[in-house]
């Protein structure tokens, strides 16, 4: 029996509504969420996905700011226009797409984000909070995975989870949200041996490396709940990801697809970390 599709899309429907309910009782209490967005120079993608951004913003009565900056803008002049955001209490959280042109140094402009406006859960900051269990911001992209896991329903606590890949935005954090579920987490990345051994023992397989067709059906346990988070173009241009959808959609219980899948609800909860830091700066301290 083939896999039960996990659609992000229609899963941050659902949750964008009461997003917006929770937005609209903020904006009648005096204070309107609001998130400012960044982006640096004009990569397609990127343009894309800010685009998109401001749209859900805009569908869930959360107010946006856009400051474009060309390819050529200044570490300096990022910084200043961060650090206006930082001042302005009408924002409550600040985006900074990524990535980056190369002459700007990524850690030193998140880190220039104010902490309690770090909503895209990026910076030292919100990485220590995850680690030592801490109340933080959590990055987007893996809080929208464990959104994801909790609709199957499918175990997490003392079930295997099997992360492919460990970058400091997806693989290492979904990987500690997961621990946190009380899940027995491996992480395997490009040195790892024997790839598929790991992969055939994982209740929950998720991948996050950018590489077409890595996970196979022959690499997937029967039953498992299989995430996808890569977004890749195979050689005819169309988009996909790290699995190969179709065969193993045939072995796993639950599968995501590639696109309409991760990467809606990594914008829904921009929103929902939006609202509730809109939340925390209206509530007395």
């Amino acid at each position: 029996m083939p896999a039960q599709i996990l659609d992000g899309a229609a899963l941050a429907r659902t949750l964008r509504e009461q997003i917006a309910t929770n937005a609209r009782d903020l904006t009648e209490r005096g204070h309107k969420p609001g998130l400012a967005v960044i982006l640096v120079g004009s990569d397609p993608a990127s343009q894309v996905y800010v685009r998109n951004k401001v749209r859900a913003c805009q569908e869930a009565g959360i107010e946006s700011w856009l400051e474009q900056l060309p390819e050529s803008a200044s570490e300096n002049e990022v910084l200043g226009c961060i650090a206006r955001f930082n001042a302005n209490d009408a924002v409550d959280g600040i985006l900074i797409q990524l990535p980056l042109p190369g002459h700007l140094d990524t850690h030193r402009i998140l880190e220039a984000v104010a902490k309690d406006k770090d909503v895209d859960g990026l910076q030292m900051h919100s990485a220590g909070a995850l680690v030592t269990g801490q109340p933080a911001f959590r990055p987007c992209t893996p809080l929208g995975i464990m959104r994801m896991l909790e609709y199957t329903k499918v175990p997490i606590a003392g079930h295997h989870a099997v992360v492919l890949g460990r970058s400091a935005s997806v693989g290492k954090p979904v990987g500690l949200l997961l621990l946190e579920s009380n899940a027995t987490v491996t992480y395997c990345h490009s040195k790892t041996e024997g790839l598929a051994d790991f992969t055939r023992s994982a209740d929950i397989l998720v991948a996050a490396v950018g590489r077409s067709g890595l996970v196979r059906a022959d690499m997937v346990k029967p039953g498992a709940v299989v995430i996808d988070v890569g977004i890749n173009r195979n050689a005819d241009g169309k988009l996909c990801g790290d699995v190969e959808f179709e065969t193993v959609r045939e072995v796993a219980g639950w599968i995501s697809p590639v696109p309409g899948g991760v990467g809606p609800m990594t914008i829904t909860m921009l929103l929902e970390n939006t609202v509730k830091s809109a939340h925390h700066r209206l509530s007395p301290r």
